[in-house]
């Protein structure tokens, strides 16, 4: 007698759905008033690591799967046509300066030609006076006076000229380093590589992805409670989380409660249909709890979160004391 694989194929999913349901039904049963459960996975900020300049990658020194931990250099984007800017800026550097210099120069020589046609207007000046010579003479040497003093203004303006030129030169010089730094692509917090989007000898624009991260160091699970639970809920309140096919408790807090109700999502499985609209609740693992245990951190695996409810929330079950090795019973900080 021949049996549809089928029909034993849906028999054996309907069997380990009723299964599941029966098992968490028991478990939310068996959990003292004060005390929600919901299901969801272990999730991590996703951080894309970009290029903000344009150019040929070099080197990528992880690969996917790799820890990477903050500050830890990725990759390198070629910088020997940036190098070659650096050097010719750090020119204009040199050749702004040597006109500062040259300007220097010229206010000393107009000081000296002032001083020199001051002395002749004084003495044209005395002699007009006393008849012995021109008015004439001593219009010319007012005259050469006065155009010494001009030249002095001149000369004292393009020194201040010329040292603003330095400092344009030397801010283009440090745009070119800094572009430079930037070839440098750096981890900017502990994580593990998701996903390697380019490879050595690629040239990507503005903005190209070069690596994906999950930032280890914001660890957490989303689950949805009802309203009549969430509002309940206090930022900071302790709280459990239990993997899938672990017997232990990790101990997390509840980072955040949103602040509007929203149709139960279609992958979150909830005990009852009493509720439709439900609450997006994320419960953190502390930091210093995922960094002492950060090899065994994977995301997307599946567990339940349970919080507590309430301004006076009953004790922890027993099976919710239970801790990893290693794991103290109450977080330290978030």
């Amino acid at each position: 007698m021949q049996v549809d694989k089928s029909i034993i194929a849906g028999g054996i999913i309907l069997a380990g759905l009723v299964g599941y349901l029966a098992f968490f039904g028991n478990n939310e049963s068996q959990l003292p008033e004060g005390i929600i459960a919901g299901n969801g996975r272990i999730e991590a900020v996703q951080i894309d690591i970009s290029t903000k300049i344009p150019g040929r990658i070099k080197k990528i020194m992880v690969r996917e799967g790799d820890l990477v931990g903050e500050g830890q250099q990725l990759a390198l984007i070629d910088a020997a046509q940036l190098q070659a800017q650096l050097f010719r800026a750090k020119a204009d550097i040199a050749r702004a300066q040597s006109l500062v210099a040259q300007a220097k120069a010229s206010i000393a020589q107009a000081k000296a030609q002032l001083n020199l046609a001051k002395k002749e207007l004084d003495r044209a000046s005395a002699l007009v006076k006393r008849g012995h010579t021109s008015e004439q003479t001593y219009d010319i040497r007012l005259n050469q006076h006065e155009v010494a003093k001009a030249n002095l203004g001149a000369a004292e303006a393009m020194l201040v000229s010329r040292e603003r030129g330095v400092d344009a030169a030397r801010a283009g010089a440090q745009e070119i380093e800094t572009q430079i730094k930037d070839c440098i692509l750096i981890s900017p917090t502990v994580g593990r590589v998701l996903y390697r989007l380019a490879e050595p000898g690629e040239v990507l624009g503005p903005g190209g992805k070069v690596l994906t991260l999950v930032n280890l160091a914001d660890v957490y699970m989303e689950i949805f409670l009802p309203a009549i639970a969430a509002h309940r809920l206090s930022i900071g309140s302790e709280a459990r989380i239990v993997i899938d096919g672990t017997d232990f408790a990790i101990p997390a807090t509840v980072s955040f409660v949103s602040t509007q109700a929203q149709f139960t999502p279609k992958q979150v499985e909830t005990y009852t249909e009493r509720e439709k609209l439900m609450f997006r609740v994320k419960v953190r693992v502390p930091r210093e709890l995922v960094k002492k245990h950060i090899d065994l951190v994977k995301t997307g695996i599946r567990g339940v979160a349970y919080v507590r409810t309430g301004f006076d929330p009953p004790d922890w079950p027993e099976r919710l004391e239970k801790r990893f090795e290693g794991v103290p019973k109450k977080p330290s900080g978030s």
